[in-house]
């Protein structure tokens, strides 16, 4: 076959035939080893994005930044004046520097780029016969791609089958209504993408209906592709917390750079050399400028996320992972969230009778006539395996009712053949119907399931054992007691209903169609509570976080069901849509803590029940799994799509989808987006306290004209002792009551809960430890000797430090001192690097230092741990202060 395939026409002007041809495919699909060729030849179905940054264009940025210029040039004079051994230590840790920057930047790039794998969007695809779900970069073109209503387009497709198919195309055209979709081909030739409504084009969204389509381009051959062409590759987006740190480093480096000056100024007054202080005053700004904290952040951040995809929860915008810590209400659907979404037919009721499942009378004509409903009225599809077992793909709802049919004697498939299906109107959330056209001896028959409440109004007459006869009010009566009966139990209730005519209905409208019904039974089905859904309700109420149940369920199964899991203690506390309906917006602002289950509710009523605990000033989390859940998803401060049941259109709006579709695992994700923050918190404070403390060193030093730092020791202490600490702090264990602390408010400071104070007066305690440190050593010994031990006492206390602010308020004797692997690694590493300075010769005739008896070591070792009891005491007293105002409240 040819590699490469010639079109004389466009696909819009052949018929499906022709275009099927001229892919060389088939309705059947094309082969997966032919799939496999095409792929290698034509490449992945994806868009082409900018190249990112080589290595060495990101080495090259590190040196862009002021302070490193300046510094460079700094070492260049050092080099002329012929101090040589400043300038190759200079330019030796400006490198290293450099390439640790290199490093972080593209660990958190790869990390970012993993996040966009883990989120892509999946396809229904026809090869070698079998419907198959694949990564839609996988798609070839040939192959036939099965669409409904949710699903994105995953490449450009020219129909085979059209169903009442609606295809919303505004992201390509810009046209704001749904485009009706045909199958035949079209006349008119050099029609643009909008006329062409017989195609369906790659990143478009189904709105309506079902359809079948072979694709003819993908990646950048499709119509998208070709604006995409034009596009340059995107900027990764900042959480607030970023542009926040972006905007203190910023404060901060201005306030250094003053300081810096003053130390210069007052040097020079003081006679020291102007190549001295010029030096001494560029190494301390770039020294105390914190330019990696925004870039540790986004490493911890990207790592947390990294964890949390492991645990079934994927992040798919990163500043979700932020709000996730301050998440104060969750409102999650019922079916499959908090509950195992695995239904099984319990109960029905048909011919006036409500009996157990199993013991129903299976042979008669009105149970045949439901089970016709419960087989044909479904898009699941069957399969029986070599044991004669059912094996069944689709909608668990809609597969409990094969399922039960089958197990009764009546047979999807052959059903299927018997009464084929020749007209549609599909489900959605806001009528709760479906409703199918299949042929019925020599006539139609039209078959409708859904909603009890609302499908019984909708019937004129009930089948009985004698027949069709008028639906009375003592009939509705008693369907709606055998409804209610069947929702005590927490059961999830469908009615079942019909009629026969004569022709297609034209159109195939609700109005048309769904009306004048034949009653024909109820079904009753359960779907449990998942067993870790308890627990996971409990630790929202400890971690003071609402619960709320949102479903289109009974009102009684939504009661049962809220009650067995702790959500509500009595039924005050539930709300119909109906009644919902009849609240306008202003009481309902006030009365929305009243309740907390919401039962036969639609998309709409979401968007009312976000909005109401976004105006009571509430962070809250959202799930969806539906195209009309959409507009809740996006009002929402943390749109959560379903993974499993959810639709492309409600994942492609999601800030975080669930793998598992598991309510456990948004209260793991909200523990987890709690830890990352509260890391974020001890990294920030860990850095910003010992720049603090370097910086009071330099300037109190210089004020008292003492000597206690050349340049290069502050460049050294700066890359040896700040990111790595940093960064081992980010993957902290989170601290035993971390989800028995109520939320904090999504716009509190990161320097709030004493992270300001403590950064600040920390920052003091190891200024003076130093300058005392120096101060012993010179008096004592020397000048020089004081250095080395100022300069050994600066780097070791910033790592003994770096176990303090693994909490703030608990002892690190409590915490487990050596409890966190990766600081251990980190501190060991820095420590042999900082010590080594001093006792390898070479080392320390380059650094300027002596070396040191075991008395000054002793004196070094016992300054730089100082810091330990220091902190602890202030959080004893901090501790017994908290708990006597707590005892007060």
């Amino acid at each position: 076959m040819s590699d490469r395939i010639t079109i004389f026409k466009p696909y819009y002007n052949m018929s499906t035939q022709e275009s099927l041809l001229q892919l060389k495919s088939q309705p059947e699909g094309i082969s997966a080893e032919e799939a496999r060729r095409r792929l290698e030849l034509y490449g992945s179905n994806e868009l082409k994005e900018g190249k990112n940054k080589s290595f060495f264009e990101k080495l090259i940025a590190q040196f862009k930044d002021v302070m490193i210029i300046i510094l460079l040039i700094a070492a260049i004079i050092s080099g002329l004046l012929g101090e040589l051994t400043d300038t190759f230590i200079i330019l030796a840790i400006v490198i290293i520097n450099a390439i640790i920057g290199v490093t972080q930047e593209s660990k958190a790039e790869k990390a970012l780029e993993a996040l966009k794998k883990m989120s892509s969007p999946k396809a229904k695809v026809i090869r070698d016969g079998q419907v198959i779900v694949m990564d839609v970069k996988d798609i070839v073109t040939g192959d036939i791609v099965l669409l409904e209503a949710g699903d994105y387009v995953p490449a450009d497709l020219r129909l085979l089958e059209a169903v009442n198919l609606k295809i919303d195309e505004s992201s390509l055209t810009g046209e704001s209504f749904a485009v009706t979709k045909i199958t035949d081909a079209l006349e008119k030739t050099d029609l643009v993408a909008g006329d062409r409504i017989n195609m369906a084009y790659s990143s478009c969204i189904v709105t309506n209906g079902r359809g079948t389509g072979v694709v003819v381009a993908t990646g950048m051959d499709t119509e998208v592709g070709n604006i995409a062409k034009y596009i340059t590759h995107a900027e990764t987006e900042q959480t607030p917390l970023q542009k926040k740190l972006a905007e203190l480093g910023k404060y901060l480096s201005i306030a250094i750079l003053a300081v810096a000056l003053v130390v210069f100024v007052v040097g020079l007054i003081n006679g020291r050399k102007l190549d001295v202080m010029f030096l001494t005053a560029v190494s301390l700004a770039v020294a105390a400028i914190p330019e990696g904290m925004v870039a540790i952040v986004t490493i911890v951040l990207a790592m947390g996320v990294q964890k949390m995809s492991r645990k079934n929860a994927i992040v798919r915008k990163l500043p979700a992972v932020e709000t996730l810590g301050c998440t104060e209400v969750i409102c999650s659907d019922k079916t499959g969230t908090l509950t195992q979404n695995k239904m099984t037919v319990k109960k029905i009721y048909v011919n006036g009778e409500l009996a157990e499942s199993a013991s129903a009378d299976h042979s008669s004509a009105s149970f045949e006539t439901a089970a016709q409903i419960m087989s044909l009225c479904n898009d699941s599809r069957l399969k029986i395996d070599e044991n004669d077992r059912p094996v069944l793909a689709g909608d668990p709802t809609e597969t409990a009712l094969v399922e039960y049919s089958f197990i009764s004697g009546y047979n999807m498939n052959e059903l299927a053949v018997r009464m084929p299906r020749k007209s549609e109107i599909p489900f959605d959330s806001g009528r709760k119907l479906m409703t199918t056209v299949n042929s019925f001896n020599g006539t139609y028959r039209i078959l409708t399931k859904g909603a009890s409440d609302i499908l019984v109004t909708k019937c004129s007459g009930i089948l009985t054992p004698s027949g069709v006869t008028e639906l009375s009010d003592g009939h509705r009566q008693s369907i709606n007691l055998a409804a209610s009966k069947m929702a005590q139990k927490a059961l999830r209730v469908l009615a079942l209903a019909y009629k026969d005519v004569d022709d297609i209905p034209d159109p195939m409208t609700t109005e048309n169609v769904e009306n004048d019904l034949v009653f024909a039974g109820l079904v009753g089905m359960i779907d449990p509570p998942r067993p870790e859904a308890a627990l996971a309700v409990k630790t929202c109420k400890l971690a003071g976080i609402k619960a709320i149940m949102i479903t289109g369920d009974h009102r009684d199964t939504a009661a049962a069901i809220a009650m067995e899991l702790g959500i509500i203690n009595d039924e005050s506390q539930v709300i119909t849509g109906a009644d919902l309906d009849k609240i306008s917006d202003e009481d309902f602002l006030l009365k929305v803590r009243d309740y907390k289950v919401y039962a036969r509710v639609s998309p709409e009523h979401k968007v009312r029940i976000v909005q109401a605990w976004r105006d009571n000033t509430k962070v809250v989390a959202m799930t969806g799994d539906g195209v009309n859940d959409a507009p809740a998803l996006k009002k929402a401060d943390i749109g959560i799509g379903m993974g499993i049941t959810g639709t492309d259109v409600s994942k492609g709006v999601s800030d975080m989808v669930l793998a598992d579709d598991n309510f456990a695992t948004i209260v793991d994700a909200v523990k987890e987006g709690r830890k990352i923050y509260s890391n974020i918190r001890k990294a920030i404070q860990y850095l910003l306290s010992c720049n603090t403390g370097e910086v009071l060193t330099m300037f109190i030093a210089t004020l008292l004209n003492w000597q206690t730092l050349l340049p290069i020791h502050l460049l050294w202490v700066n890359l040896v002792t700040d990111a790595f600490p940093a960064l081992a702090l980010g993957v902290e264990p989170e601290e035993n009551d971390i989800m028995l602390q109520k939320p904090r408010k999504a716009n509190s400071s990161i320097f709030s809960g004493g992270v300001g104070i403590n950064l600040i007066y920390q920052g003091i305690v190891e200024g003076m430890i130093v300058l005392a440190t120096y101060f012993v050593g010179w008096k004592l010994y020397s000048e020089s000797i004081g250095i080395t031990m100022s300069f050994m006492t600066l780097g070791l206390i910033q790592l003994a430090h770096s176990y303090n602010v693994r909490s703030n308020d608990k002892s690190i004797f409590r915490l487990g001192v050596f409890s966190n692997k990766y600081l251990n690694m980190a501190a060991i590493l820095a420590a042999v690097l900082q010590v080594s300075i001093v006792v390898i010769p070479p080392l320390n005739i380059l650094f300027k230092v002596e070396h040191l008896d075991m008395t000054q070591w002793a004196i070094v070792v016992g300054s730089s741990l100082l810091i330990i009891p220091v902190v602890e005491i202030v959080k004893l007293f901090s501790g017994i202060k908290k708990r006597k105002t707590e005892a007060a409240e």
